[in-house]
């Protein structure tokens, strides 16, 4: 049986409405829990995210941060900060045809594609822990790298159908750096995010 899995929007660094004037802070680090993760080294100021991202030929920019995190078993899970892109243009126009208040429902719909996407995501990632790994590092990174390919996976239908409902072109993607994985112990109390280390809007 899943446990919760929590994507808090609410630690945004910048609103969708004001990305293309406002400068990106860097994501905050996730403190270590008492679990023993796979990493010792959540995201640093050194381990900054890209403010754009190219996609389908355009540029899009950074525009949201989000603390997730999401259990496979009693065991296995993961946590760590996933990334919000948005077209600039498509953001400028839609604020003259719609105005901004619309920006409210697209961010609940970028909540809830987030939240299905790093549950499916996670259910298939192979968190059993690797008695030949040469190193805690290896490991970080041949995890890291399956979880960020299969959220890539489980959330391209939904961006294609955002898209399509919205005319706002987005991305959202794992920060690798961030990405905690427990392999001994996921209870929801660890994995939900500090309040305190929330960055304030």
């Amino acid at each position: 049986m899943h446990k919760p899995t929590y994507l808090l929007i609410a630690i945004s660094l910048l609103t969708l409405t004001a990305c293309t004037s406002q400068p990106v802070k860097d994501a905050q680090p996730v403190p270590a829990p008492a679990a023993a993760p796979t990493t010792n080294t959540p995201a640093t100021s050194e381990q900054s995210p890209p403010l754009t991202e190219l996609k389908n030929g355009k540029t899009l920019n950074m525009v949201r941060v989000m603390d997730g995190a999401a259990c496979k078993n009693d065991l296995q899970g993961v946590k760590g900060t996933f990334l919000v892109y948005a077209n600039p243009d498509d953001i400028e126009r839609i604020k003259r045809e719609k105005g901004t208040q619309i920006f409210a429902d697209f961010e609940v719909k970028i909540q809830n594609l987030a939240t299905e996407a790093l549950q499916t995501a996670t259910d298939a990632t192979n968190l059993a822990e690797d008695p030949f790994a040469i190193s805690a590092q290896v490991v970080q990174q041949k995890l890291a790298n399956q979880l960020t390919a299969n959220f890539q996976d489980s959330i391209a239908a939904g961006l294609q159908r955002f898209q399509q409902d919205t005319t706002l072109s987005i991305d959202i993607v794992p920060f690798p750096p961030s990405l905690i994985f427990y392999q001994k112990d996921c209870e929801a109390t660890q994995l939900e995010p500090d309040e305190s280390q929330a960055p304030q809007k």
